[in-house]
């Protein structure tokens, strides 16, 4: 009887506590300290004494994470019984002066560890290798005010369902619908005013309405999306919370209050009035008119001191427009803005200089950190051309191209501003810092990033685009290691497939196809330098190098000779330490050797190349002893108007800074931009 008793008494218990982790509810009217049940970590935090929790604090590269810290169990009742309702206040409030910054998310996590995330667009939730992941186990409907083309956004004032990635399943312009007008009308999510939210969830419907504050609930929710949460939390909990980050952009992010519950009809409202007021940034106090008076007399007096600095000034900011110019405005840079964001182009920005210019690393305001070539001219003949092809290739779209923001220009001098790509160029890590290397998943995905790229610069464009300067100090890494391909003040547009003259030959020792002092550059020879590249991002050695014993100074015929020894897979670069898949850098290298044949036509195309590296394709069948595989290329040195550079980058043989033939397609300027390494 007694057994009988305490058995009876241990299942009322167990009932109770399940009980009690199924009906998970809570409000907060406001936080603080004392009463808020939450898990804070970077930035967040909550202000005292009105309760505001505050998610980033209106500085760049931040992300804050407020979690309540018990998890929301689903238990083991079907996803069809499963169901939550919340409601929330949040204000995002821009800076003056500031166009713009990054938005916040609703989140569902199965962990509140979320400290391996990035700010910026990823918004505190991912980084480069969690987002897309099915492991991540993360629902989330983004508030997000800045749009990203990396992840589709459709512009930036938009709210988004998110599972696993921040490639929204779903996704719409921030507005709510007016029950009294009959129609949407549209929100702003960054102008500091507080907004509702009520995230609705039943069976596996996933509603996420919106309102102004004071609003009713509106009957028409802003999106619907079926979501089964059982398939992206497999463990059947997950932690509530809010995640918000700033990159470049910034702006302060608070949450107001907040409820939930389980069942919808036992949701608690929130009490407007109990709310925290949301803190915007101050104004500056207007002068009184004492000061105003003052301020007046000495302007005029600093007006007459300052007419001399002017004139000095114009004349040490001056540049070169012409009639021609005006249509590229937007992408035109002033000489101003760019010595103010090198510093005066001051040595200690500088990045590296070659034989046809400098690079300094500069910072502009709203864009970030850039890269200035400063190119020397003195040839008016085929400028209009050339700016326009530069205007051109600056338009065009691939996620691993280095962005050609604009350019200027000034008597005897131009100037080509990029992106600056903090990785460094891949040459940095091959030659010249010994402390860190790169692995081979790490090349591989360079290689890849690369190949793609130019099958997109060779097919995709809209007009085919020749390089013409393929190699590793032109290939550009950014913090997460990832290639993007850069250097396009050689680059041209392929005049419907036909070679560009041979007179506007240009190119690096070791890259250089044997057809170019003949025939000219095109898409071939685009494939002999990636070739080269292949092999010495594989190798570890420069395609050419003088300083090493004379049978492996040339880098094709040495692969080869090890591949006709019976295993090429000698030829890998020595500090990987055996660390790599044989099978792939097998693949690799003969596709290096295939794409340096010395037989034009027997080059892939770059589309080949991509099917081969990515092994949706077999390599066709070839040997060391195929005519035209391991053939060295004499060095292409007294051809008239051949530009060569090392293949450091770091000299050249011959420079001409502007020449041009009777054919359009020959106008070009040759050097070799260097962004980040230095070199």
């Amino acid at each position: 009887m007694a057994q009988r008793f305490h058995l009876l008494l241990l299942f009322f218990v167990n009932l109770i506590f399940l009980s009690s982790q199924q009906d998970l509810n809570f409000i907060y009217n406001g936080f603080n300290q004392n009463q808020a049940n939450l898990h804070l970590d970077g930035s967040a935090k909550i202000e005292s004494p009105d309760g505001l929790l505050q998610l980033t604090n209106a500085t760049l590269q931040q992300m804050g994470h407020a979690f309540f810290n018990r998890p929301f169990e689903f238990g083991s009742a079907s996803s069809q019984s499963l169901s939550f309702s919340t409601h929330f206040v949040f204000a995002l409030a821009p800076k003056p002066g500031v166009d713009g910054g990054h938005g916040i998310a609703f989140v569902l996590s199965s962990s509140m560890d979320l400290t391996h995330a990035v700010p910026t667009q990823y918004l505190g939730l991912f980084n480069i290798s969690s987002n897309g992941s099915p492991t991540s186990h993360l629902l989330a409907i983004e508030f997000d005010t800045v749009q990203s083309a990396e992840f589709d956004d459709i512009d930036k004032n938009h709210v988004g369902i998110d599972e696993n990635s921040l490639q929204s399943t779903v996704s719409a312009s921030a507005s709510y619908y007016s029950d009294k007008e009959g129609k949407n009308k549209s929100l702003t999510l960054l102008s500091g005013d507080p907004i509702e939210v009520w995230i609705d969830y039943e069976g596996t419907l996933l509603n996420v309405t919106l309102a102004p504050l004071r609003n009713q609930k509106p009957s028409k929710p802003l999106l619907s999306r079926t979501v089964n949460l059982t398939e992206i939390f497999p463990d059947r909990k997950a932690f509530l919370g809010f995640s918000g980050a700033t990159g470049s952009l910034i702006s302060s992010q608070y949450i107001l209050g907040w409820s939930f519950s389980r069942n919808r009809g036992l949701l608690q409202s929130l009490d407007i009035s109990k709310l925290p007021a949301v803190p915007h940034f101050k104004n500056p106090k207007k002068a009184s008119p004492p000061l105003i008076a003052l301020f007046v007399l000495l302007t005029l007096i600093g007006m007459a001191v300052l007419g001399g600095v002017y004139l000095y000034r114009r004349k040490k900011y001056a540049e070169v427009r012409e009639p021609w110019e005006k249509e590229y405005g937007p992408l035109r840079y002033s000489y101003e803005s760019l010595y103010k964001a090198t510093r005066g182009f001051h040595k200690d920005g500088r990045l590296g200089e070659g034989g046809f210019g400098e690079v300094y690393k500069g910072t502009l305001p709203l864009i970030g950190d850039i890269a200035v070539k400063k190119l020397s001219h003195d040839a008016e003949q085929g400028m209009k051309q050339f700016v326009a092809e530069v205007v051109t290739m600056g338009s065009l779209q691939h996620k691993n191209l280095v962005p050609l923001l604009g350019y200027c220009r000034r008597k005897g001098e131009l100037l080509l501003v990029s992106k600056y790509m903090e990785g460094g160029s891949v040459d940095q890590y091959l030659f010249y810092d010994d402390r860190q290397t790169l692995s081979w998943s790490q090349r591989i995905t360079i290689l890849r990033d690369i190949a793609s790229v130019l099958c997109y610069l060779h097919t995709g464009a809209t007009q085919a685009v020749l390089h013409r300067d393929i190699k590793a100090s032109n290939v550009m890494l950014n913090g997460n290691l990832q290639g993007f391909l850069g250097d396009f003040g050689m680059a041209r547009f392929d005049d419907h497939g036909t070679n560009i003259s041979a007179t506007a030959a240009v190119g690096t020792i070791g890259y250089m196809a044997l057809e170019l002092a003949s025939t000219g550059t095109s898409t071939k020879t685009d494939v002999y330098a990636f070739g080269a590249f292949m092999l010495e991002v594989t190798c570890g050695r420069r395609p050419f190098d003088p300083d090493i014993p004379i049978e492996k100074r040339q880098l094709v015929k040495w692969v080869c000779e090890c591949w006709r020894k019976g295993s090429i897979v000698d030829a890998i670069d020595t500090r990987l330490r055996g660390k790599f898949v044989r099978g792939e850098v097998e693949i690799v290298l003969k596709l290096g050797l295939l794409c340096t044949s010395i037989v034009p036509e027997s080059r892939p195309t770059m589309e080949k190349v991509v099917q081969y590296i990515n092994r949706h394709q077999r390599l066709p069948v070839f040997s060391p002893d195929t005519p035209g595989i391991g053939v060295l290329t004499p060095v292409l040195i007294g051809v008239p108007s051949l530009a060569i550079t090392s293949s450091s980058g770091a000299s050249s043989v011959s420079a001409p800074s502007v020449s041009s033939s009777s054919s359009n397609n020959s106008r070009f300027i040759s050097h070799t931009i260097i962004y980040g390494d230095g070199r």
